[in-house]
């Protein structure tokens, strides 16, 4: 069974350590162990959680020698950002929906409190 891509990335993001990485990452490119020296946990803890962000597509690595440097990756967080402007314009559309359907037809230039709107 295939997984959908967006299940990972919500995945990723459940765990707050990883979100917060992806906080120290979203301008700036930093080595793994300047990652890790702002946790409590050991390096092996925020190296799987470096490989979490990356498998999800959320993070950029490229080596520089021997060290690690990782990095927000935009087409990542832009796709996640796309489908929560989606969801939520989707979500306001059946609201809108229901509001206008439970309005008796003849309050369509009513207010919320029934008083009359200008216009």
């Amino acid at each position: 069974m295939e997984v959908d891509p967006l299940d990972e990335v919500f995945r990723a993001l459940a765990e707050p350590r990883r979100r917060q990485i992806l906080r120290l990452v979203t301008h700036f490119e930093l080595a793994a162990g300047e990652i890790a020296e702002t946790f409590e946990v050991s390096r092996t803890a925020v190296s799987q959680h470096l490989s979490v962000l990356k498998h999800a597509g959320l993070l950029a690595e490229r080596r520089d020698g021997t060290r690690r440097l990782y990095r927000a990756r935009r087409a990542g967080m832009a796709e996640l950002r796309d489908y929560l402007e989606e969801m939520w314009s989707e979500s306001l559309d059946a609201a809108r929906a229901l509001v206008e359907a439970d309005r008796p037809a003849g309050d369509a230039g009513l207010g919320s409190r029934g008083e009359r709107r200008a216009g």
